[in-house]
């Protein structure tokens, strides 16, 4: 038995068979990593929950994924000068922008902004200090 190996591109082929002349490869396949870590299924919704003002009940409100416009990342810096920043889910009706992330300093805020992202396949936008939204790309 004779056996081969063929180099096409990045993809390496290998090749056995028998015979004088050699046998054309399989077309290559292409296989994504074991654990991708990607959302398997969409999202649909996101549970918002909220407290009412008057009554100090707390309750859960499911939003369509689709109807929030995108995943915002924002920073402040306190009269202290302590840095933070946030994420938030933004919605067309302010009333329903919901923060899923915050914390003091900024060393996990661009992770976990890209995995909402990439979890609910929203675009990514950075809001500004005046409150507007600038798309990230």
């Amino acid at each position: 038995m004779n056996s081969s190996v063929g180099i096409d591109g990045s993809t390496v082929v290998l090749l056995f068979g028998e015979g004088r002349s050699p046998r054309l490869p399989a077309p290559a396949r292409h296989f994504g990593p074991a654990n991708d870590n990607g959302p398997k299924d969409p999202v649909k919704t996101v549970t918002v929950r909220r407290t009412l003002e008057k009554s100090g009940v707390a309750i859960k409100v499911k939003v369509p994924v689709d109807e929030f416009v995108g995943v915002a990342v924002s920073t402040t810096i306190s009269e202290e000068g302590i840095l933070s920043s946030a994420i938030e889910l933004v919605h067309g009706d302010p009333d329903l922008n919901y923060r899923v992330f915050e914390e003091v300093g900024n060393a996990n805020v661009v992770a976990e902004w890209q995995n909402w992202g990439k979890k609910l396949r929203l675009p990514l936008y950075i809001k500004a200090g005046d409150g507007n939204l600038l798309p990230y790309s």
